[in-house]
This record gives C-alpha cells, structure tokens and sequence, in this order.
C-alpha cells in the first residue's frame, strides 16, 4: 500500500457559530451524512482559502465534502 487510505463523506453547514473575540475565526458546525448519531456533528474554524489563496467563509446551508486520509502505515486491511 502506497497511498493514503481515504474516505469522503457529503455534509452539510448547519450554523455558523460567531467569534466570542474579534481577532478569533467563526466557527463553521458541520452535519455529516453517514455518521453515527451522536457524532456527525464536527466544527472547525471558518476560516478557508480559494483556489487563489485569497480568505474565504463557509455559508449557512452549504453543501460541502468531508475527507479522512490516512497514511499507509496506519491502517490495515479488512478480512
């Protein structure tokens, strides 16, 4: 196995969560499709890059992929 082992799973921006300071990123909540109940929600820092580098934010409602890579050496396979 040479490449990295990957999942990619559809979600869904459920809120944007506002900074508690100005100089802090809004939080993005993330709704993804296929994971167990309790734990499909993730958030993470609003604060992305287009393919130019410039600041982007995620919007409300917006439908995004969700990846999990995993470097060779750390899986294994299924029998």
């Amino acid at each position: 196995m040479s490449e990295t082992a990957s999942v990619t799973l559809p979600g869904r921006v459920e809120k944007i969560i506002p900074a508690v300071h100005p100089d802090e990123p809004s939080k993005a909540q993330i709704e993804v499709e296929g994971a167990d109940h309790l734990y499909r929600e993730i958030r993470i820092e609003n604060a992305l890059k287009d393919e130019n580098g410039a600041p982007v934010q995620l919007q409300q409602g917006a439908e995004v992929d969700v990846t999990i890579e995993a470097d060779p050496k750390a899986v294994t396979k299924r029998g």
